[in-house]
């Protein structure tokens, strides 16, 4: 999963598109409805679920996709009702993983003992999911899921920034006006590289000339400030920001002593320690004292679990990959990527042991959607990211890598400038090494906006942080608060 310049103002077409038909999707005989009932939130919810396909031009009004999407819609609400998109990463990746795993009305309960066998997770109610205060709709961009170019369409004209984020802005329309729903209160739910695709949908569609009532963006594992957490040499600012996470998985694997400290007590230490003495003992390199040097490297060990010695010959620096090798190297163990409470043996097949989340989610989605949401033939159902690396993605139409200009925030700030009544809220998982906390932080404080209209959530787990049921209470008891102001 990946995870992961200026937009066009783009005038996006309204109209329903005539799409010749076009195998996978025609087989499916959409749209197909099922009705449900649930306990969310503590409330009775009957909700309908809607597989349904929404088809949607590109920049210049001709056919471009046939997305399909999954909408939940509570029965008999009103329009002004919340309407959550939400969407995962990638570049470009189905929302199957959003969906078993946090805001879905099932999802895959993965025990808090990360040694747990796969065969112990199972797929119960998600009595967490905001339903019961917000409709919710998956998205599932062209390539990925069951959606699809159209006819005649390259699927690679889809493969940037700037078109990626066109056909999810032109989908929201799309949806908004097949159910009669352009005047309810919108927010966008995007996690990993859908943090950026949610910041460039969310200012393409304030430039429209039809309002779409959209009201806030909640940036899940957000990485729209890539360019400064990512951990080239001689960033020093990475390490420094990369320093709370590496005492977060510490502290996870019990190799750090609180000294009576609360967990937030000791990340706060960590986190004054990291943006003072850290960050003006780097700045120095060769020129600071030994003694100094000695010093800040005892605090790195005391912080990390890693000794001293290490810290002094290397400069006072390791990057999240180098730690994830280092923790347990003497065990031949490695942390896990998405979520470093996991541990597994260091394997070419097997890169990230945490990966059994993500696996868990995606089969399991298979299920639900032949057993419950009636969809007979899952078999075209796409998991896998089509982008074959970052050289295959059109970064703001430049063909360059993310790492030459990085803009996602300033996107955001003009839709604060724009619109009084938006609203960001940012959450990221302690122990995640993708995305970290201190990236997430150092958003929020530099970025410029409107810190009254901005809010910073962290939770126990990794770039998954749902996965832990406390952190997935925690995680949608926010949104609920964040969609019912």
């Amino acid at each position: 999963m990946s995870l992961r310049k200026v937009l066009a103002c783009l005038v996006l077409a309204m109209l329903p598109l005539g799409f010749a038909s076009a195998a996978p999707l025609d087989a499916l005989s959409l749209p197909v409805v099922t009705r449900h009932t649930g306990i969310f939130g503590g409330k009775h919810v009957a909700y309908k679920a809607v597989v349904e396909r929404i088809d949607v031009a590109d920049a210049s009004g001709k056919p471009g996709a046939r997305l399909v999407c999954f909408s939940y819609l509570a029965a008999g609400k009103r329009g002004d009702r919340p309407v959550l998109f939400a969407f995962n990463g990638g570049p470009i990746t189905p929302s199957d993983i959003l969906h078993m795993g946090a805001l879905g009305p099932k999802r895959v309960a993965i025990p808090d003992d990360v040694t747990a066998p796969p065969s112990s997770y199972k797929v119960v109610d998600n009595v967490y999911t905001p339903l019961d205060v917000a409709d919710i709709v998956f998205i599932d961009p062209a390539s990925t899921g069951f959606s699809r170019v159209a006819d005649g369409v390259d699927p690679k004209s889809y493969f940037s920034v700037t078109a990626d984020a066109q056909q999810v802005a032109q989908f929201i329309v799309a949806w908004s006006q097949a159910h009669h729903r352009m005047d309810s209160p919108k927010y966008l739910i995007g996690e990993s590289y859908g943090t950026n695709r949610a910041a460039a949908v969310a200012n393409q569609l304030q430039k429209l000339p039809q309002s779409v009532n959209l009201q806030g963006v909640v940036l899940m594992g957000q990485a729209l400030n890539i360019i400064e957490f990512s951990q080239r040499p001689a960033n020093l600012v990475s390490y420094a920001v990369s320093l709370p996470t590496l005492a977060a998985i510490a502290w996870s694997h019990g190799k750090v002593d609180l000294g009576g400290k609360t967990f937030d007590q000791f990340e706060d230490e960590v986190r004054l320690f990291a943006r003072t003495d850290y960050l003006e003992a780097l700045f120095p390199g060769a020129a600071l004292p030994q003694e100094r040097r000695a010093a800040i490297a005892g605090k790195l060990a005391t912080y990390t679990g890693l000794p001293a010695s290490y810290y002094l010959a290397h400069d006072l620096e390791i990057t999240k990959e180098q730690y994830r090798r280092e923790l347990f190297r003497d065990q031949k163990q490695i942390l896990g990527m998405i979520d470093a409470r996991y541990v597994g043996p260091v394997s070419k097949e097997v890169p990230d042991p945490a990966s059994v989340i993500t696996k868990a989610y995606e089969s399991a989605f298979k299920d639900y959607l032949r057993d419950d949401l009636k969809v007979a033939d899952t078999a075209d159902y796409v998991t896998a990211d089509p982008v074959s690396g970052l050289n295959d993605w059109g970064w703001n139409g430049t063909g360059i890598s993310p790492f030459a200009d990085w803009p996602y925030p300033a996107l955001l700030s003009e839709v604060f400038a724009a619109n009084p009544k938006f609203r960001v809220m940012v959450m990221n998982g302690w122990q995640d090494t993708q995305t970290t906390v201190g990236a997430a932080q150092l958003l929020v404080d530099r970025s410029g906006w409107p810190q009254d209209r901005v809010s910073l959530h962290f939770y126990q787990g990794g770039h998954t942080a749902y996965s832990v049921e406390d952190s997935l209470k925690r995680m949608t008891a926010d949104v609920r608060t964040f969609v019912t102001p």
